[in-house]
């Protein structure tokens, strides 16, 4: 008879367990695949540092940031994004808690409330100098590549760019290329920049986004999007990048620019089945699949 809270208890597990983070903007539930088990030892051995770091300096800000940045590696969205809306609360000048949350308000597809976040951020820093923002999964270089008043901007205008107000998303793309002098940060602004622009039908302001962009770019972190400018340009073909796709965000990344590339040019039945391939798949946290849900929704309202 002791067998049975046992059970019950285990069943409780695993239902909190697979309880939904988000709910796609397709209607489906939304669930953080688990990791591999090596990689979740790393990611809560890593959360299990902040966490002390945080214990042994409560009013530490930067402690408290970590634990949510931490926390948000390991999917669970929504215990960051309360972290984070403390360290609002507890540091109200700290922009970084605001972008962080708006971040995965954009994750958790709650694209207003990231907007509002954001805006709030990019007034808090708005004439104050940059700061550079340490990676929680450092590239293989292990240099710090973006901005706090980049990232700030990066993800404004991404959250404009998923509610298809595309008017609203140009100038802060604009301004996230402006921000820093890199080739990782030219290639991930120009590219969103560029389909923001066609989608405008600014054909001649989206050419003159690629003029910048050469084969030759030494890009550390993203070659996915390189590797889609040089396809708008025409220097790639959309068979070359889909046979060398991956997995996780870079594969995601690669998956919907392609869909957008046709999308852009008239071939929206292609277009479609690769937005459908990503919405359908396991992995929902990279932005490739929040932006295929986004075009889908706005197929599926026509």
């Amino acid at each position: 008879m002791q067998e049975m809270p046992i059970l019950v208890a285990f069943l409780f597990a695993v239902l909190a367990a697979q309880k939904p983070e988000a709910t796609s903007l397709l209607g489906k539930p939304l669930v953080s695949p688990d990791p591999a088990p090596e990689v979740r030892a790393r990611m809560e051995a890593d959360l299990a540092g902040a966490r002390a770091a945080l214990k042994s300096a409560p009013n530490d800000p930067d402690a408290l940031l970590w634990v949510g940045r931490r926390t948000a590696y390991l999917g669970r969205y929504r215990e960051a994004i309360t972290i984070f809306s403390d360290g609002v609360k507890r540091f109200p000048s700290d922009a970084r808690f605001l972008r962080h949350r708006g971040h995965r308000y954009i994750t958790v597809r709650e694209f207003d409330r990231a907007i509002a976040d954001l805006e709030k951020a990019a007034a808090l820093v708005a004439g104050q100098p940059d700061q550079i923002e340490p990676d929680g999964q450092p590239n293989a270089r292990g240099i710090p590549l973006t901005t706090l008043q980049s990232n700030i901007r990066y993800h404004l205008a991404l959250a404009h760019y998923l509610n298809h107000d595309f008017a609203k998303a140009a100038p802060v793309w604009q301004q996230a290329r402006d921000s820093v002098n890199n080739p990782d940060n030219l290639v991930s602004a120009s590219y969103w920049l560029y389909l923001t622009l066609r989608r405008l039908n600014r054909a001649d302001d989206a050419a003159r986004v690629l003029e910048r962009i050469t084969p030759n770019l030494e890009v550390v972190e993203n070659g996915s999007y390189h590797s889609l400018l040089l396809l708008f340009k025409g220097e790639r073909t959309a068979e070359d990048l889909l046979a060398k796709i991956s997995g996780g965000p870079t594969g995601a990344a690669v998956l919907y620019g392609v869909g957008a590339w046709h999308l852009i040019n008239g071939r929206g039945p292609v277009a479609e089945k690769l937005f459908r391939g990503l919405a359908d798949g396991p992995e929902w946290a990279p932005f490739g699949v929040i932006a295929a849900e986004a075009e889908l929704a706005r197929i599926s309202r026509q």
